[in-house]
């Protein structure tokens, strides 16, 4: 963090920005208001994990995507998916792909998704025997679900056992360096405390353990702040400013991390600067652009 802002200065500045932001009104645009339409706990783990994985790009176009391929799920997600068989269930998504991602590999992430729960039961109950509680992110917890995720055989979809590209996209590995942006936002939406936006259903992860999901949004704002002066967005700097985040907020670092990314999408900062943007913006007395 730079030294020339006023620590005390930006610690308040941030926290209003958090308490005034209308985080409900925000929910609207963002993947995360798929998931709030189910009551059930593991209705709501099923549904965000698989709107997190698809949710790249601009919101208008991957969530009509999710919407439907949720709407062929039923009203619970988990007990569809429990019981997905490949035979039986495939045709249903055969006309559903997203970019990267074919109507193949989105049928082979569905079906590894229901070996992984007939194995672990729930995703909560995979996190909750494999979180450690001495490790010091969420880090080690998540590269031990990819494994487990992919463990899986792909056969009954692609006629034999292989793992491309539009697979492994939707859930990439830390391991092989990946920012894993998607996957550290499905852990906010379940580890945080419930603000409206995320769910905290996951208590048995201490909140301080997680990393902010970086992306261009808040790796733009964050520069700006001056929470880092890389300019490459990796996990390297996701945890870098991480922890300067919790110089403000030691317990519940990322909680600012959903403002601060509709600050950027809905375009109150820009990529370039705006005259009259800048001119009425909170930050314009501690802002680097």
């Amino acid at each position: 963090m730079q030294d020339k802002i006023n620590l005390e200065t930006l610690r308040q500045t941030m926290d209003a920005f958090y308490r005034d932001f209308e985080r409900k009104r925000r929910v609207a645009y963002d993947p995360v208001e798929l998931p709030h339409r189910y009551e059930r706990q593991a209705d709501r783990e099923t549904a965000g994990f698989i709107v997190s994985c698809l949710s790249y790009g601009k919101v208008t176009l991957f969530k009509p995507v999710l919407e439907i391929l949720l709407s062929r799920a039923g009203s619970s997600p988990y007990d569809f998916f429990l019981k997905f068989n490949v035979n039986r269930h495939a045709h249903l998504f055969v006309d559903i792909a997203y970019r990267m991602n074919s109507s193949r590999d989105i049928t082979a992430f569905l079906h590894l998704l229901s070996l992984f729960l007939r194995r672990y039961h729930t995703l909560g109950d995979f996190f909750r025997h494999n979180f450690e509680k001495d490790d010091p992110t969420v880090i080690n917890a998540l590269s031990r679900f990819v494994d487990a995720f992919y463990a899986g055989s792909t056969s009954p979809v692609y006629g034999k056992n292989k793992r491309p590209f539009g697979l492994l996209q939707m859930l990439p590995s830390p391991d092989k360096g990946s920012t894993c942006k998607r996957s550290l936002m499905f852990m906010r939406w379940m580890v945080r405390a419930d603000d409206g936006v995320d769910f905290g259903l996951w208590p048995f992860i201490p909140a301080d353990r997680l990393i902010l999901p970086l992306d261009t949004h808040t790796s733009r704002i964050a520069l700006r702040l001056g929470l880092t002066e890389r300019k490459t967005i990796d996990m390297k700097t996701a945890i870098e400013i991480t922890n300067n985040l919790k110089r403000f907020d030691p317990d519940d670092p990322v909680k600012y991390d959903f403002a601060l990314c509709h600050f950027g999408i809905s375009g109150q900062c820009p990529s370039r600067r705006s005259a009259r943007l800048c001119a009425s913006c909170r930050f314009k007395k501690i802002c680097f652009s």
